[in-house]
């Protein structure tokens, strides 16, 4: 696996890589704010530093009751359905 540099950009591929999550996955964490991303020429960048700061152990927890409270709240909305 190659090393995060923190003053790079990344496509939200390589970050998907990177965070071994899926495509739908890196969209909603871009759309909820849980990692920043910037449109560049069209697409995606994430800055290598935010990368970092999201597997960082102080962040692993707050990522997770985030994540946890839109996964509750979309499935109260199916719910009502």
């Amino acid at each position: 696996m190659t090393e995060i540099n923190p003053k790079e950009l990344y496509t939200t591929k390589e970050t998907q890589d990177f965070l071994k999550v899926s495509s739908s996955t890196m969209k909603r964490m871009i759309k909820n704010g849980i990692i920043e991303a910037h449109r560049v020429g069209g697409a995606w960048r994430i800055w290598g530093d935010d990368i970092l700061l999201l597997v960082s152990p102080e962040l692993e927890k707050k990522v997770y009751w985030k994540y946890k409270k839109i996964k509750d709240k979309t499935k109260e909305i199916i719910g009502k359905w």
